[in-house]
């Protein structure tokens, strides 16, 4: 009965988002072809009241799609940007069936305690807390039913979504992005991997005081299932707006949690979404959620702070060599110089030596201004396609300059980011990420 109850709420599901595509399809068809002006702000609200209340990926592509530069339009961007995890919890018959389904039958009897409420809900599955035997506080995070077959059928509606756009306007070019949040997404289907990613962090900020991984507890996880130790946190806005002189503190917390970890071994948590760390009374930072996270080769890190020396020096040939180590492909001049209109505005912040903001955002969204004239110009010019490798790392930052821009923190980032940057050494990260990777069964990249 469950199973078909699943079963007849995908299928009203997938007719509620396919009705929206089509209607977008049409819509779009009528433009090009007739000559019929759509109204791209009532459609993209249709498009984001479609989405708003479904579990599942789509909503979590969606939210991705509004930070990659142009991947789709402005007005789109602006709803879309505003959707939220926020799904109803499952309800405790369900959850009891599916912990006895991940742990057997008698599951409790593994637990002091269980609260039947989850104490968060989210795209892909809820958190509920819980008391182990040995009287330890856990969160256990439990994945929805059903979720590796909505996953596929979302990832046919994002390729649907995108090749619509694409046709319209072809600024930029989406197969790689397709492909990269595809195996993204699959990878947050499990569990244990995630579990092997968390270990892995908290060997990489072992040394950072300001940075608390959480700690898997092995015996009361499965692919499905991650349970962990409760880290207590309040949420980062609530914080700064009670105790605004944490708000540096909090700042270079965050700056080190995200950093450390990529200029240091290669590894980037990808989905620096607010819901994703806490606080705690003294600035520190609890990361969790590691579903999404990416791992890169050195020589990429490498032209990451290759591509911050060309904007320091103007060097157009470094920051080509940049692009196409990133994996751009047919990089005439002209296309480098649109790109690196992209690249001063993020590094901006890092190349100027004094105490500053980020930056600001405009209408919600931050860097929409510059990625509207990048669009105008790509068009010119006959458009791009974006490598793989650039999605999560575009998303990583945009998001987090998001987060300072709402912290209205004032740092010197240039020496933040010197500081981290300034031993870089491609042999040695290549030394020190094999041996986190080979201790966490993480494969290479």
């Amino acid at each position: 009965m469950d199973e078909q109850n699943s079963l007849g709420g995908r299928f009203a599901r997938y007719a509620r988002v396919s009705t929206a595509v089509g209607g977008l399809a049409a819509r779009m068809a009528g433009e090009r072809y007739l000559g019929i002006k759509v109204d791209r702000d009532s459609h993209a609200r249709e498009l984001r009241a479609a989405l708003g209340g479904l579990k599942g990926p789509l909503m979590k592509v969606a939210q991705l799609l509004t930070t990659i530069p142009e991947a789709i339009p402005d007005e789109y961007v602006a709803e879309l940007s505003q959707l939220q995890s926020n799904a109803p919890a499952m309800g405790w018959p369900f959850v009891r069936r599916r912990m006895q389904a991940e742990l057997g039958r008698g599951w409790e009897a593994r637990f002091q305690s269980f609260e039947r409420e989850a104490a968060a809900a989210a795209s892909l599955g809820q958190v509920h807390r819980a008391t182990g035997l040995d009287g330890a506080s856990l969160a256990c995070k439990l994945q929805y039913p059903d979720m590796a077959s909505a996953v596929e059928a979302d990832l046919g509606q994002l390729k649907l979504i995108l090749g619509l756009f694409e046709r319209y306007d072809r600024a930029v070019t989406t197969g790689q992005i397709q492909e990269e949040i595809a195996e993204r997404l699959r990878e947050e289907l499990d569990y244990e991997r995630e579990g092997r990613h968390m270990a892995l962090y908290a060997d990489i900020l072992t040394d950072e005081p300001g940075v608390h991984v959480p700690t898997r507890v092995a015996a009361l996880s499965t692919k499905r299932l991650l349970t962990m130790g409760w880290l207590d946190g309040a949420k980062i806005l609530d914080t700064v707006q009670q105790r605004p002189e944490l708000t540096l503190t909090v700042a270079e917390n965050m700056f080190r949690a995200w950093y450390v970890p990529l200029y240091r071994y290669g590894v980037l948590h990808g989905d620096p979404h607010l819901g994703n760390y806490s606080v705690r009374p003294d600035g520190a930072i609890n990361l969790m959620d590691f579903g999404c996270v990416r791992v890169f080769k050195a020589p990429f890190v490498k032209a990451v702070i290759d591509l911050y020396r060309a904007m320091q020096t103007n060097d157009e040939d470094l920051a080509a060599e940049a692009y196409r180590i990133w994996g751009f492909g047919h990089l005439t001049k002209e296309v480098v110089s649109i790109l690196n209109i992209w690249a001063r505005f993020i590094y901006e912040p890092l190349l100027d030596d004094r105490p500053r903001l980020i930056g600001q955002a405009t209408n919600g969204i931050y860097g929409r201004d510059v990625v509207h004239h990048v669009h105008s110009e790509l068009v010119r010019v006959g458009g791009v396609e974006v490598p793989r490798e650039f999605v999560f790392m575009d998303r990583a930052t945009l998001g987090l300059g998001s987060v300072f821009i709402h912290l209205k923190a004032e740092l010197n980032w240039h020496r933040l980011f010197e500081d981290l940057i300034a031993d870089f050494d491609v042999d040695e990260m290549e030394k020190r990420q094999g041996v986190l990777l080979d201790k966490n069964a993480i494969p290479a990249p």
